[in-house]
């Protein structure tokens, strides 16, 4: 038998031995190969791991610390430990339930947010090309919705309150929530799942062969339903519309168990400031790694409406139980520093969009930019970008993940220091977007070829300068 299964990294290798032409010994060896095994674990090792560890123990690690554990990570740790892990979890989950609340709550937003979604009006913009020819089309409605959203809570809590009633229930039962959007996030991706392969939307779709990778990254580019983008909806309706929501709650809750505290308010403030930015940006988001390669799965789909409401408002669910009084001169400089932050940030995409817009005349830190010309080909046809080296974008090719990130620093840091909790969301975002620079430059290599070989040379830096 002699075979050679390359695509699952298995060979077959025929060794031949002839002792003076009277014994002839034929060794047939299967050999997984270094090429094969990291498909192996890229493919069906890491999407499991990944599955089951956020699903089991992620979310519900954040919200059970900071409610249960006075926000001490070493005591969930004990927990697993002393306990094992399976009772360690069980402990853990068995805190929490799908209540009828928590299902009200979940479906009842999904339909307020869809309904938004479907109504207020917007300019109709149009996504990048994919890589089947596909042009999806938008309705550029979020800051409206968002304004909308954040409005209508506002006025609920209102109403609530003239009837000795709270939003902060909320607060009270979110691992109940939490919980419920778990289940419902599972259910929406074993949907797409099936969806993209039998009823898919558009041509970007189809299967890898490997149902468990399928299912973490997705069958389907842009999965539609009655119209209704299934990723917008996900991921900005669903998960950037629910963090400042979650913002408001955290920092009511907090008013009411402690009155003012000044940590809570600069962490709402510049979270909310970056929120709102996202959204009067929205349009633009429609151009990111998320929307143009990350198919409808469980990375994209059950990270926006689980990972997303748990983690990134992280910093304020912890200061609800752990009140920290600033004063005037620390709470000015983190506020400072943050807002800082989210100009630079500004300031960057600023200039990549005006030289985009007017094809490089005009002015960039008071000089004409430089940029690279560069051709790529898309369904045939012969295009032109160009390239931004100079201003910020001349100091690192990511430039613009530098403010983020100190941005979350600066809303994380009023917490202090007595626990890591704070800095989980931090943490996870440096090694996001240092992964996301690695995503991009292959994306761009891919497109751009030589030009971007060459870009590369010109800003060799992908992030801090003379560090990454």
């Amino acid at each position: 038998m002699s075979q050679r299964i390359t695509e699952m990294g298995i060979l077959s290798d025929s060794s031949v031995t002839n002792g003076h032409g009277s014994h002839i010994m034929c060794t047939e060896v299967l050999v997984l190969t270094e090429k094969g095994m990291k498909k192996v674990f890229n493919r069906t090792v890491l999407p499991l791991l990944l599955m089951l560890g956020m699903c089991l123990s992620g979310p519900i690690m954040i919200w059970y610390t900071a409610t249960h554990l006075n926000g001490s990570l070493f005591a969930y740790y004990k927990i697993m430990q002393d306990e094992n892990i399976v009772n360690g979890l069980y402990k853990v989950w068995s805190s929490v339930r799908l209540s009828p609340f928590s299902i009200a709550v979940t479906l009842g937003y999904s339909l307020f947010a869809l309904i938004l979604m479907k109504t207020v009006p917007g300019k109709t913009v149009s996504g990048p090309v994919t890589p089947k020819g596909n042009t999806p089309m938008y309705v550029d409605n979020g800051f409206r919705c968002y304004v909308i959203t954040i409005a209508v809570f506002c006025m609920v809590t209102f109403f609530l309150k003239m009837y000795g009633l709270t939003p902060t229930v909320v607060y009270d039962q979110f691992g109940d929530i939490l919980t419920t959007f778990n289940f419902f996030a599972m259910i929406l991706i074993l949907f797409l799942y099936i969806k993209g392969l039998y009823f898919p939307s558009f041509s970007d779709h189809g299967s890898s062969n490997n149902p468990l990778f399928d299912l973490y990254w997705g069958t389907e580019l842009h999965p539609r339903v009655f119209d209704v983008d299934i990723k917008v909806f996900t991921n900005c309706r669903f998960g950037m519309t629910i963090w400042p929501l979650l913002c408001l709650i955290y920092a009511l809750k907090s008013y009411e168990v402690h009155g003012f505290v000044d940590s809570m308010m600069i962490s709402l403030i510049l979270q909310m400031t970056y929120i709102t930015k996202f959204f009067w940006w929205e349009s633009g988001y429609y151009s990111t790694i998320d929307m143009m390669l990350d198919r409808a799965g469980f990375y994209i789909c059950w990270g926006c409406i689980v990972l997303v409401p748990s983690f990134y408002p992280s910093v304020s669910l912890y200061l609800v139980n752990h009140p920290v009084h600033l004063g005037a001169g620390l709470s000015l400089m983190f506020l400072a520093a943050g807002l800082a932050s989210i100009a630079v940030n500004y300031w960057a995409d600023h200039q990549k969009q005006v030289v985009r817009f007017t094809k490089g005349n005009c002015s960039i830190w008071g000089r004409k930019p430089d940029v690279l010309k560069a051709e790529y080909t898309v369904s045939g046809q012969t295009k032109e970008s160009l390239l931004l080296h100079s201003g910020f974008w001349g100091v690192s090719r990511h430039f613009h993940y530098l403010p983020e990130i100190s941005l979350a620093f600066f809303w994380s840091v009023p917490a202090l220091f007595d626990n890591l909790q704070p800095y989980l969301y931090v943490i996870f975002l440096i090694i996001l977007l240092v992964h996301r620079t690695y995503r991009d430059d292959t994306k761009c290599q891919n497109k751009y070829g030589q030009y971007w070989t060459e870009y590369c040379k010109r800003v060799p830096y992908k992030i801090l300068p003379y560090v990454y």
